[in-house]
């Protein structure tokens, strides 16, 4: 897989700082660029990246990002905004007073991008991970974004679950689905793009449940416990992300249920949720690049610091969609893992 050499590429220069960002969702907001300060770091000026949160899946983000950075002699500092929305935007203010020569943002709300354009003024900013609700908002010359496009990722989910399916004969399902952070962006589109390829692909799918797991392995516990206990009957469990898919098995085994029965399936490919599959408890996955964004997202910087497009010259996906924000967007793609594959992601 493309991405998976690229992972070995640049792991050694994760490991480097990969234990500055293993503070969890919980960590204190503490200055995680030390560490990129060894080498020829600074050199050519210093950035900022502010995170959203701190999770598996960001963690692994903000550490390749980290380790880029110093690659190409910038000192990134990191902070850690808690899910506090005015927290990020101060420290992306304080960034910029400082001098800073580019900010990342992997935003608390995606709705409120256009606040931290604004707080960003003339310095180049680029959003990771999460795009903006609007994406109108990135601008040629001075905002960008890097992730990956969500329109494809709950769709290999609803790819894999008709495949499934129509195998066994049968075109009319019924499903739970944990959802995400209701509103944003990734929940949105993760939910639309299953159950579209799942309509595409010719099924009819029937909603037992939507519940609210926020993206939390002990929220989807609790909120899918009670239903497995009810009597109700369904054909498969879709989760927005492994956490929940996890936590769902889990709520499954303490019920005396067998998630191996019928298909469960998650997005990001976490180590965890790689093993899952591997094991044969989650029928599959879809691989999100944290490497990839963190690499990416310092690729794109660089290139509006130069004054360039912000996916010019990099060795990721280019927007095709011909808006006027294309020239903005570094994609890295997703894929779709299964157990015939899982191997190569573990």
């Amino acid at each position: 897989m493309k991405s998976k050499r690229l992972m070995a590429l640049i792991a050694a220069g994760v490991m480097s700082v990969g234990m500055l960002a293993g503070c969890g969702s919980s960590g204190s907001n503490t200055d995680s660029g030390s560490a990129a300060s060894t080498g020829d770091a600074g050199k050519k000026g210093t950035m900022t990246l502010v995170m959203s949160t701190r999770d598996d899946f960001l963690s692994t983000l903000e550490s390749a990002a980290l380790a880029y950075a110093e690659e190409t002699g910038y000192k990134l500092t990191s902070q850690d905004a808690q899910n506090d929305a005015a927290k990020q935007i101060q420290y992306v203010e304080t960034a910029v007073n400082g001098g800073d020569a580019a900010v990342i943002v992997n935003p608390v709300d995606s709705d409120a991008a256009q606040s931290v354009v604004d707080a960003a003024g003339d310095t180049p900013i680029v959003f990771v991970n999460r795009a903006p609700t609007d994406m109108h908002v990135l601008d040629p010359e001075n905002v960008g974004f890097c992730g990956s496009d969500e329109d494809t990722s709950g769709y290999f989910q609803g790819e894999y679950l008709a495949e499934y399916f129509k195998s066994k004969g049968q075109t009319e399902i019924k499903y739970i689905l944990l959802q995400g952070e209701l509103g944003q962006i990734s929940q949105i589109k993760r939910c639309a793009g299953v159950l579209k390829a799942l309509e595409d692909n010719g099924i009819k799918a029937t909603s037992v449940v939507d519940l609210a797991g926020k993206y939390d392995r002990a929220e989807a516990m609790n909120k899918i416990a009670p239903v497995l206990t009810s009597g109700q009957e369904f054909d498969c469990i879709i989760s927005n992300n492994d956490s929940m898919a996890l936590g769902a098995i889990e709520a499954c085994e303490a019920a005396n249920v067998d998630p191996s029965a019928f298909p469960i399936v998650g997005i990001d490919c976490t180590r965890d949720g790689a093993q899952a599959v591997s094991e044969g408890k989650m029928a599959m996955t879809v691989y999100q690049n944290p490497l990839g964004q963190g690499r990416g997202a310092i690729q794109a910087a660089l290139n509006l610091i130069e004054g360039k497009a912000a996916n010019e010259n990099t060795e990721f996906i280019k927007d095709e969609s011909g808006e006027s924000y294309s020239d903005s967007i570094v994609w890295i793609a997703f894929e779709p893992v299964t157990k015939d594959n899982v191997a190569d992601y573990l």
